[in-house]
């Protein structure tokens, strides 16, 4: 099976050979007055994958009518998805290990810590009991101040201990220093930044559609290698449509912006639109147009675009008419 050239397609000069065509048969009629002819021009959206791989999946086919989030294309995805598992699970480990610095010591050894505490509380109770009662003997001078020193050494070496103590507590509470914990954050936000685009990196192999509208071409066959960038599938959105034609300077003056035209094709259609860009600069009519009367004249381009739910009636390349007034009027003028 020969392999399409996406490049070649997407250079396919047939839009100008139909319109030649089409108006070298209607060039020996002279047109009416408010009629102009124009062509169908699509303004196509190229949908691509900014990571390159082999082509897994082709979910739409040329002609097909999609809608906003259908998917597109599917790229291979392998070593995205096991980058994506590995990220997660260091992203894991840093936010148990930033949640244990901040929790501080075990329940069981701070426990510990309490029950020394209270040891110590009924220690230097014990100690201001004797030393109470000693102070009490002196007085009486029953003991020598050299024993009731002893006593008054032994409550402060109880009171500092319980101080002690009690700070050891207070800081197994608080947890790890403020610049372990600051560290442990900032690795964090690191392993999660890196987590974040090996997520984006596997979305992008999955290809959805931001826009309704027509697949108007597909340019890769699955099994197809796609180099980073290149465009898989060309979308035409109904509102990118366009329909082009050209009026002389005398007839510029009644045109504006948002001003309804009638757009009549081969077959007996007719479709409604709206001016949606009106040139600023003059212009030779362009050579395809072989019309003694327009030819050599300056005119300026206009674009209309057709009224919603219509477009799909308009294709790419279809040589139009486009009027100021609808069929029934200038039946009736």
């Amino acid at each position: 099976m020969q392999k399409r050239d996406p490049l070649f397609r997407r250079r396919r000069p047939w839009h100008p050979i139909i319109l030649m065509v089409a108006l070298l048969t209607c060039s020996c009629s002279d047109p009416p007055k408010n009629s102009f002819q124009g062509y169908v021009e699509g303004e196509f959206v190229y949908v691509a994958s900014p990571i390159g791989g082999r082509l897994d999946a082709l979910n739409v086919r040329r002609g097909q009518p999609i809608k906003k989030g259908d998917p597109l294309f599917e790229l291979e995805h392998e070593l995205e998805a096991s980058v994506v598992k590995e990220a997660s699970e260091k992203y894991r480990q840093a936010t148990e290990r930033l949640a244990n610095l901040r929790k501080g010591k075990r329940p069981s050894e701070i426990q510990a810590i309490q029950a020394r505490l209270k040891s110590a509380e009924a220690g230097l109770r014990l100690a201001r009991m004797e030393y109470d009662r000693r102070v009490k003997l002196n007085k009486q001078q029953f003991i020598s101040e050299e024993s009731l020193d002893r006593a008054r050494t032994e409550q402060s070496k109880k009171n500092q201990w319980v101080q002690e103590i009690a700070a050891d507590l207070k800081t197994a509470r608080l947890g790890a220093r403020p610049d372990e914990i600051k560290a442990a954050e900032a690795e964090a936000d690191a392993v999660k930044a890196r987590l974040a685009q090996a997520e984006w990196n596997l979305a992008q192999k999955r290809q959805i559609s931001i826009r309704s509208g027509l697949i108007f071409d597909t340019l890769y066959y699955p099994g197809e290698w796609v180099p980073p960038g290149r465009p898989v599938v060309m979308l035409l959105p109904p509102e990118n449509v366009k329909i082009r034609f050209f009026v002389p300077e005398k007839v510029l003056g009644r045109l504006s912006l948002g001003q309804p035209v009638f757009v009549s094709f081969d077959g007996g259609g007719t479709v409604s639109a709206h001016i949606d860009f009106i040139s600023p600069r003059a212009e030779y009519t362009p050579p395809v147009i072989y019309s003694s009367q327009t030819r050599a004249k300056l005119v300026f381009l206009i674009e209309a675009v057709a009224e919603p739910g219509q477009a799909h009636l308009l294709h790419p390349g279809q040589p139009v008419d486009v009027s100021e007034s609808s069929p029934k009027e200038s039946a009736h003028e």
